[in-house]
């Protein structure tokens, strides 16, 4: 293999991007020359696994791995940038007179809430505002710039010492003692994001950083072991976003359980091929974890950490699991059995959990509607992003054991409180009492004793103006079979129906019916209950 100095100066593993296009970045993998090719080449593995024309292999010769089958080429010194150091990026940035709509477009901060890493637009008027003073600028993002290098810590802090959030998104560095020059540089930078810079997984030495609150490595490459060590610089991080790294395992160095982060309040792993909760179980000391963020993983099961040690990870007293967490985002998994519901009634600070798009939680897919999931969660007040009110709570609950009582297939005690661990409390606490036997009934009366009484509201635009009607229908009627007798009731033709169980005022939109198969009783429809009738559009 030729010497770095022969192909441009460039050296492997070091990270570069496409003259002319910031935003196709990669890293050199090989240096020297290509047989049947003249002169020195450059071979650039592409990120993004594409992108390129194979996997490092030509004509038969293998020059060096890459990521994807197709992720790799060969590229002329000439044709590729080594980047620009940061101070420039700024100036370039923040430094013209006229903005591009893809440059404004660029111009984002971070919101004032730190609960998500939110952008919003800089008006180009405010922009201009602080150009004139580049030591006023408090926000600013050089995202896809070619951004390779710090630069001169002096010029950096002199540029703007007043920098408070820096977002660094799709540029090329990579090296940890850049990151940490940066941060001493920059004494008032409490937010930085390093999103889409792929970043080396080790260090030699590193200073304390007690400005950093909150650290963005969303698919920065990083692995758990690189994170228990960051925790050593970044001791006051109260943030840290680690989205789309694949960090399925957690590994700590000491003992079962992660520690240390004594000040982090969110951490978000979304999107990380997670599957075993017992991952999760590792991360219970964290004490003054708040939020935890799982969306868009692989976890199919979850249980309140039991049979945990007497004594705490550093021999203290132990403390509850997962002691303050408030927040609990476990959309778009693979959940699909109650018992992991159930188990989060025993996190002992839980308020907001997000289960939505898993199976257990779709009706159509056997799943419950919301209702049952409002009445089995007794601690949240909000669910899948809703405010559950003190209304709807009732009205879910009165519904549930309604539910419950019309489907008990036991009356046992112990098999209701394992199938439905709230039934009893919720039973006591809304004084609903057990059905009384109507043995001596018979016929037709015997009958009628166990029919519901709901009204109908027929609100399509095609189907006329037509009042509603108040039905006495059995507690087995599937939504399937009603919309059959709502064509007859309202002498409807031609028109496919949809309804929905209107919720009462104060509640959430009114929900939509979609199980055919399901009967009234099943979902929890009682006396009283107004089904909305329309139609699809």
């Amino acid at each position: 293999m030729a010497a770095a100095g022969a192909a441009g100066g460039f050296r492997l593993g070091q990270r570069v991007h496409a003259s002319g296009d910031p935003r196709r970045s990669g890293t050199v993998r090989y240096l020297g020359p290509v047989d049947g090719h003249a002169g020195d080449w450059v071979g650039v593995d592409w990120d993004g696994g594409a992108g390129g024309r194979h996997d490092g292999s030509l004509a038969g010769r293998r020059y060096f791995a890459a990521a994807g089958d197709r992720s790799a080429s060969f590229a002329r010194p000439s044709s590729l940038s080594a980047g620009i150091p940061l101070p420039d990026a700024l100036r370039l940035r923040y430094r013209v007179d006229d903005f591009t709509k893809e440059e404004q477009d660029e111009m984002y901060v971070f919101s004032t809430s730190q609960k998500r890493v939110s952008v919003e637009l800089v008006g180009t008027n405010k922009v201009r505002d602080k150009l004139k003073n580049f030591d006023e600028l408090s926000c600013a993002s050089v995202s896809f710039m070619g951004v390779s290098s710090t630069g001169s810590p002096e010029e950096l802090q002199g540029l703007v010492p007043n920098l408070r959030q820096l977002d660094l998104t799709g540029n090329l560095i990579s090296q940890w003692q850049d990151i940490f020059s940066l941060c001493q540089a920059l004494p008032s930078l409490e937010v930085l994001d390093l999103t889409n810079n792929t970043m080396e997984n080790d260090f030699v030495e590193s200073p304390l950083l007690k400005n950093i609150r909150v650290l963005v490595l969303n698919n920065c490459g990083v692995t758990w072991e690189l994170i228990e060590k960051l925790k050593v610089p970044f001791a006051c991080l109260t943030d840290l976003h680690l989205i789309w790294n694949k960090l399925n395992i957690i590994t700590s160095p000491v003992g079962k359980f992660v520690q240390g982060f004594d000040t982090l309040r969110l951490l978000n792993l979304e999107d990380n091929h997670i599957v075993s909760w017992d991952e999760m179980v590792k991360l219970s000391y964290l004490r003054s974890l708040e939020q935890l963020h799982l969306n868009k993983n692989k976890i199919k099961h979850v249980r309140y950490p039991s049979n945990l040690p007497s004594s705490g990870p550093l021999g203290d007293v132990a403390v509850p699991a997962f002691e303050k967490l408030q927040v609990l985002l476990l959309g778009s998994n693979e959940i699909e059995d109650f018992p992991s519901v159930d188990s989060l009634n025993l996190f002992p600070s839980l308020m907001d959990v997000r289960i939505s798009d898993n199976p257990i939680a779709d009706p159509a897919k056997g799943g419950a509607p919301r209702f049952v999931l409002v009445a089995r969660l007794g601690n949240v007040k909000i669910l899948n992003g809703s405010e559950v009110s003190a209304r709807e709570r009732r009205e879910a609950e009165i519904r549930y054991i309604r539910l419950v009582m019309g489907k008990a297939e036991s009356n046992d005690p112990e098999v209701l409180k394992q199938l439905h661990p709230r039934f009893a409390e919720l039973k006591a606490f809304h004084g609903i009492e057990d059905e009384k036997p109507t043995s001596r009934m018979s016929g037709p009366q015997k009958m009628a004793s166990g029919l519901i009484s709901i009204t109908l509201k027929c609100v399509g635009p095609s189907m006329g103006e037509k009042q509603p009607l108040t039905k006495k229908l059995p507690p087995a009627t599937t939504v399937g079979k009603l919309k059959s007798l709502c064509e007859s009731f309202f002498k409807l033709k031609d028109i496919k129906l949809r309804l929905f169980l209107e919720e009462e005022q104060g509640c959430p939109l009114p929900q939509l019916l979609e199980e055919e198969t399901a009967s009234l009783v099943e979902l929890g429809i009682g006396t009283g209950a107004t089904i909305i009738v329309d139609e699809e559009s």
